[in-house]
């Protein structure tokens, strides 16, 4: 047990000093980035290297299904081995005990990484530009909601009743006064936070009723990816203390904004430690451009992990702070890849479809995937986009059904996010499409029931 607690990261030693270790939550994120996982007393973890669970976890739907995914052997539920990462380990300050939480990654019997665990799927990535000579940055900004509990699925989403007693007011995008009514909730998000280790730049109230966006520091996408799973139940569990609900639906209240997880993106040369994207009088490169290109011609068939439900699609609305379309432009908010103002040091890309309900591993690993074969491919973009991209026509698939369609057929990002990610990702989305298209709405019953 000694020899667990000394070789902690910082905030987790800090968070157990002059304490006693009482659980640790070994986890690992499924397909949709639900956390996964067993909960173990710390003296047994401390004398374990790994535990099992059935590779059944990476096959199942957001409503508890299965894909039929698990290949030629059939649904015999093969044990994995999952090793921990102790670089994660991690405070759970909101457990009544003293508990932390470790990601775990997934192995198969001869050692080999389970290709369709969406961390590896992102390690795979990496490595990619790795085998490059190139180290990819990212910032990733999380957008979600603070609602009203809500115990019926067939009633409305309402925004939370704030200190002052009266709804969270819309339409106060940066509204400080608009902050202070979740002071209570975000006093817990900041000190949930500070016993975790994790580093944010900034709160803000974005554009929706009850909608706030965090703002995290660039740094490696796995590291980055890991918070943001890890902030989900941060926030959750942050939200609940105060009687109301987080959600990261793209698009849980009609009429306002939907929620996303812009991606900014950047690549370092390993032996320089220069941004590739700008040259040595800082000018704009080839490869920011080929970056760009990339995204352009491959997102429309990674738009099916970045928005993975068919609520996703429900967000791409034109005039509603979500991007429709495939234009790059200079400090513009209405193109789908925004070239946001910085210095030639940190200069970026930020790609702005990601929905906030992707999986933070997949989301990442597909944006930079899209980058990463324009690079490889030396793909030039389109002309940059002046003025209101809005008024175009949409670029990208609008329901989920078509979004999986053009990733299926997209060997290429196949190739990088890895083959057998794309057939079990495919299988699963589709069961989950095929559950949905079974439910009658209140909509259809509403207009059609005595109407057609």
């Amino acid at each position: 047990m000694k020899e667990l607690i000394s070789n902690l990261p910082p905030a987790a030693a800090a968070y157990l000093e002059g304490r006693r270790l009482d659980e640790v939550e070994c986890v690992v994120a499924d397909l949709p980035g639900v956390a996964r996982g067993k909960a173990v007393p710390a003296s047994k973890f401390a004398r374990q290297d790994y535990f099992h669970l059935p590779d059944s976890i990476f096959y199942q739907t957001i409503t508890g299904e299965w894909g039929e995914a698990a290949g030629d052997e059939g649904f015999i539920e093969r044990d994995m081995i999952l090793r921990p990462d102790m670089d994660t380990a991690s405070a759970a300050p909101w457990t009544a005990d003293w508990t932390l939480q470790v990601i775990h990654d997934a192995f198969d019997r001869k050692g080999e990484p389970i290709e369709y665990a969406p961390r590896n799927v992102l390690k795979r990535v990496c490595k990619l530009y790795k085998d490059q000579g190139w180290q990819p940055i990212v910032a990733p900004e999380m957008e979600f909601f603070i609602v009203a509990r809500n115990l019926d699925p067939a009633k409305e989403i309402e925004p939370m009743i704030g200190r002052s007693g009266r709804p969270a007011a819309a339409r106060q995008a940066y509204s400080m006064t608009a902050v202070d009514e979740f002071g209570p909730v975000i006093d817990d998000i900041y000190d949930f936070a500070e016993a975790q280790g994790f580093e944010i730049d900034g709160i803000t109230q974005e554009g929706g009723a009850g909608q706030l966006e965090i703002n995290l520091l660039h740094g490696d996408p796995v590291k980055l990816a890991d918070e943001v799973f890890y902030f989900k139940r941060l926030i959750r569990e942050a939200a609940l203390r105060h009687d109301c609900f987080a959600t990261f639906m793209a698009k849980p209240i009609a009429n306002e904004p939907g929620s996303a997880m812009h991606i900014h993106h950047s690549v370092m040369d390993m032996e320089t430690g220069k941004n590739i994207f700008s040259g040595p009088q800082g000018g704009e490169t080839d490869a920011f451009f080929h970056f760009i290109g990339g995204l352009q011609a491959h997102l429309p068939a990674a738009v099916a992990v970045m928005a993975p439900y068919v609520n996703s699609y429900r967000r791409y609305v034109r005039d509603h702070a979500a991007p429709i379309n495939l234009e790059w432009g200079r400090d513009n908010r209405t193109t789908g890849i925004r070239i946001p103002l910085s210095g030639p040091g940190s200069r970026r890309v930020e790609n702005r479809l990601a929905g906030m309900d992707c999986n933070p591993y997949l989301g990442i690993a597909a944006s930079l995937a899209c980058g990463y074969l324009g690079l490889m491919e030396e793909r030039r973009p389109s002309k940059q986009f002046r003025g209101d991209a809005y008024e175009g026509e949409g670029d990208i698939p609008r329901v989920l059904g078509s979004a999986l369609d053009i990733f299926d057929e997209a060997t290429a990002l196949h190739e990088v996010l890895g083959p057998e990610f794309a057939r079990v990702y495919s299988i699963v989305k589709r069961a989950e499409y095929e559950e949905f298209l079974s439910v009658i709405s209140p909509w259809e019953r509403e207009h059609l029931l005595l109407n057609v």
